[in-house]
């Protein structure tokens, strides 16, 4: 399959503003979340097993232990994941029917934003590395089918009370939780960032993302507390120095030939991961209605 003439042409002639597709969300975890350069596709989190020792309150003259931190014997390695897709057009398509916009780029454009869409929602729930997998054990608690209230968010900033960056929810959880607030009458303040106004608790932001699962015959959601940043010791984004260009980093779109049939393909690639540098940086709530 590949893009034919009549859809270019619904495009060229019969429109004059860029393809439209409803389910692109503004993802403001991944714009928020700070990302750290990986060489070679692989970062690794070296921990430290036993902390240095330290004396206090010793009388002069006293021989101070010798003292080493010692690290992880096997430290965790994270690979980048990779996410790919191929755009097929027909070489003649550019050729004729480029005016008003250019069919490549929205093709190319369309495709980068299902990448990262699928990128939000693979840095939450992938098995091997999403948030919601590597949460440790100590840093669960569940909600026991309860909507979303403030205690909630309270028992996870006990868990994570160390410089929190923000939540993370469904916005059907975030809605339960404004619904709750109201009957309380408690007031719900908000903050601005990247020009748009965020609820926020105990002066943390809630980030709502749909990419948080609901699931279960009476619908049930989780939300997701951390910490970020390399610095604080916290949850990070990881991706690939070098790859693509100042205008798409860490994803490539190159020319993969133009078959017999004259059906051009370009393949679309990004690669990233995400990284948990400490088991106190993230915190998980489980089992909320909504």
């Amino acid at each position: 399959m590949a893009l034919n003439t009549v859809a270019a042409q619904n495009l060229a002639s019969s429109t004059k503003i860029v393809p439209i597709w409803e389910d692109i969300t503004p993802r403001w975890l991944l714009k928020l979340m700070p990302w750290v350069d990986v060489a070679a596709g692989v970062f690794r989190v070296n921990q430290v097993t036993s902390p240095t020792q330290v004396t206090s309150d010793h009388a002069a003259g006293i021989k101070l232990p010798d003292t080493f931190a010692d690290y992880e014997p096997h430290p965790r390695d994270i690979v980048l994941s990779t996410l790919q897709s191929v755009i097929t057009m027909h070489s003649r398509i550019p050729d004729l029917y480029n005016s008003p916009h250019d069919q490549l780029r929205e093709q190319i454009r369309l495709a980068i934003e299902a990448i990262k869409e699928e990128k939000e929602r693979l840095f939450i729930n992938a098995p091997a590395f999403g948030l919601l997998s590597v949460v440790a054990q100590k840093m669960r608690i569940h909600g026991s089918g309860e909507p979303l209230s403030p205690n909630h968010l309270d028992s996870l900033l006990s868990l994570v009370w160390n410089r929190p960056a923000y939540f993370v929810a469904h916005p059907r959880a975030i809605a339960c939780f404004h619904r709750e607030c109201n009957e309380r009458g408690l007031n719900v303040e908000t903050v601005e960032m990247l020009g748009v106004p965020f609820s926020t608790w105990r002066g943390v932001p809630i980030l709502p993302s749909d990419k948080v699962p609901i699931s279960g015959k009476k619908p049930m959601s989780s939300v997701l507390l951390m910490r970020v940043g390399q610095q604080n010791q916290g949850v990070i984004g990881l991706h690939q120095a070098g790859v693509g260009n100042q205008h798409l980093p860490s994803m490539s779109v190159r020319l993969m030939g133009i078959d017999q049939s004259s059906v051009a393909r370009y393949l679309v690639t990004a690669y990233f991961s995400v990284a948990m540098l400490s088991n106190n940086a993230l915190a998980v709530l489980h089992d909320v209605a909504v």
